[in-house]
């Protein structure tokens, strides 16, 4: 038995080789993360006498090429969470933190769980494609919820409530009209400076050129509001390019954001359980591909109670003695990204109320129970986790048999 743990960092790793008993089949030693040394160390590993099994954390991406490279050359490679490995072996008084120790602490680690160490099997392109998709759509969405904020900060000072003038939705590229408006009306004295008559004919110009539609009397609102109104910044071209610049940053985030959702719609598609996820309530063209995102293949979940668990919304017992716990939370020890996910389509059920899906019966019972709003959306996601689960490994279980 050769345990290999895998202290890993940026750009490079130390690695260091046991076996039972506390022998030291190679002493501790540090390789890059390149092609040809990662492959010298693949030969050197499967050199050796005995079965081998490699041990490392997840550590964002920084683990992802060693892990790949050594599955790749037929090594058992386990990528375990770095929560579970944490506490392994801290029973001295004297703690040493080093590379060399931790690559130490992994491999007695994977001596000890021998028998119990999950495979690593890497994602299929697709599905790695999507994730990763999905993590710049959110971190993109952060960025637009902060621009959006800074622009209307600064059109209290220059033109308040320009944005609510509009509550058209958000245009396919991602453009939004109230955005477009003050890009081109960036003060209120753009507006209330000109006779009602010519703001109404450069409002028409403006909605034709952009392709909104056009309404007189929302113009006439517009120039009521307008003239209402005081603007504390004056109207000049330092405004004008605080405002600009703004906005310039919110559109192409904006637009981004729009490209990467039709990217993660297209990435969704290919893959077997589209169909299935799409057809259930409360998916839609948004939230459908950020669930098999943050999922991925069912298949690699034993159980439902082990996609629950993933996700963080399992309630683990609370018993001790004679005393039985009745107020159990969630661990929300798993994928904060899912859990967001899972609350919006629980949102969405909220909002549509229909009276003939399980989910919904579910949270009413709840709700009738009095529980309290987190609870009863979190409860009703675990029961939607466990049926997206049954019904998607069904599905996909008879693909494979056709």
């Amino acid at each position: 038995m050769n345990s290999v743990g895998i202290d890993i960092s940026k750009g490079r790793s130390t690695i260091a080789v046991m076996r039972p008993f506390g022998e030291v089949a190679i002493s501790p030693f540090e390789v890059c993360h390149t092609d040809s040394e990662l492959s010298e160390l693949a030969r050197r590993l499967k050199s050796l006498n005995g079965e081998t099994r490699v041990v490392m954390e997840a550590t964002g991406n920084y683990h992802a090429p060693v892990a790949k490279q050594l599955h790749d050359a037929g090594l058992y490679v386990s990528v375990v969470n770095a929560k579970l490995v944490h506490g392994y072996g801290n029973n001295d008084l004297r703690r040493v933190k080093t590379d060399r120790k931790d690559a130490i602490k992994l491999a007695n680690y994977g001596l000890d769980r021998w028998l119990t160490l999950p495979r690593y099997i890497p994602e299929e392109n697709t599905r790695l494609l999507l994730k990763n998709c999905y993590r710049q759509y959110r971190q993109y969405s952060k960025v637009q919820t902060v621009l959006k904020n800074n622009l209307i900060s600064l059109l209290d000072m220059t033109f308040p409530n320009a944005n609510r003038l509009f509550n058209s939705p958000a245009c396919a590229d991602g453009s939004e009209k109230w955005v477009d408006f003050v890009a081109e009306f960036w003060h209120c004295e753009c507006v209330s400076e000109r006779p009602l008559k010519s703001f109404v004919n450069k409002y028409w110009r403006w909605c034709r050129k952009h392709g909104y539609n056009f309404s007189e009397e929302k113009a006439h609102a517009i120039y009521d509001e307008a003239s209402g109104h005081i603007g504390v910044m004056p109207k000049s071209e330092t405004t004008k390019l605080l405002v600009e610049q703004a906005v310039s940053q919110l559109s192409a985030t904006s637009a981004a954001l729009a490209v990467l959702k039709q990217e993660m719609q297209s990435l969704s598609s290919q893959l077997p359980e589209y169909p299935v996820v799409m057809d259930m309530f409360g998916v839609g063209p948004t939230l459908g591909p950020q669930l098999i995102a943050e999922i991925g293949d069912v298949r690699r979940f034993y159980s439902k109670k082990a996609l629950v668990a993933y996700a963080g919304i399992d309630a683990p017992p609370n018993d001790s003695g004679d005393v039985i716990g009745r107020h159990k939370s969630m661990s929300k020890v798993g994928a904060s990204s899912l859990r967001r996910t899972l609350f919006l389509v629980m949102s969405v059920y909220l909002q549509n109320s229909p009276p003939n899906e399980p989910i919904y019966q579910f949270m009413n019972r709840k709700r009738a129970e009095g529980k309290p709003y987190r609870v009863y959306m979190m409860a009703s996601a675990n029961k939607f986790l466990r049926i997206y689960y049954a019904t998607v490994k069904a599905y996909l279980e008879i693909l494979e048999q056709i």
